[in-house]
């Protein structure tokens, strides 16, 4: 009888600790709100370095060089930013934003005008039960930014991050 006993009392445990485990999933949703309207989880919940450099051309205009995607360059996003939508601008031009990978543990954002590439490309993905940005591209550091002026524009993003840790903290 104990051993019964002992029986049943392990398959109850194991149900409700497996029970446990698929509730400890973070909801995607629930953390994206979190991620937008929180620059310190916001931070917490990127991956640096991200797994793709910044690659700019040179002065001369063919050479490359790569830098970390790190802490110091990352812009933060916040809702506007991250919500999927699809605008007519009025010089006829659409911006789309979507989510173009939509997996249970793997999602992938990208916005952009339609018929060009995208301007922005975000990267989840969901590590022991968490989500966290594994990699990112940005507009702020395309080919078209001179590597000279990377400097300056490491500098605007540290306002605008400001700005949103202000309201945002």
């Amino acid at each position: 009888m104990k051993a019964a006993y002992y029986a049943l009392c392990l398959c109850a445990t194991l149900v409700l600790s497996s029970f446990g485990s698929l509730s400890a999933e973070e909801d995607f949703k629930t953390f994206l709100h979190k991620f937008t309207t929180s620059a310190s989880f916001q931070y917490s919940r990127i991956k640096f370095p991200l797994q793709s450099p910044i690659t700019l051309l040179k002065d001369d205009g063919e050479t490359e060089q790569t830098f970390p995607f790190t802490r110091e360059k990352w812009p933060l996003l916040d809702e506007e930013t991250l919500r999927e939508g699809r605008i007519t601008e009025e010089e006829g031009g659409i911006y789309v934003s979507r989510f173009v990978v939509d997996e249970p543990a793997h999602k992938e954002f990208e916005a952009g005008y339609d018929e060009s590439e995208p301007s922005l490309r975000v990267v989840f993905d969901l590590l022991d039960g968490h989500w966290y940005v594994t990699d990112c591209y940005n507009d702020w550091f395309n080919f078209d930014l001179p590597i000279g002026e990377l400097e300056e524009t490491l500098s605007t993003i540290a306002e605008e991050n400001k700005a949103f840790e202000d309201l945002h903290p």
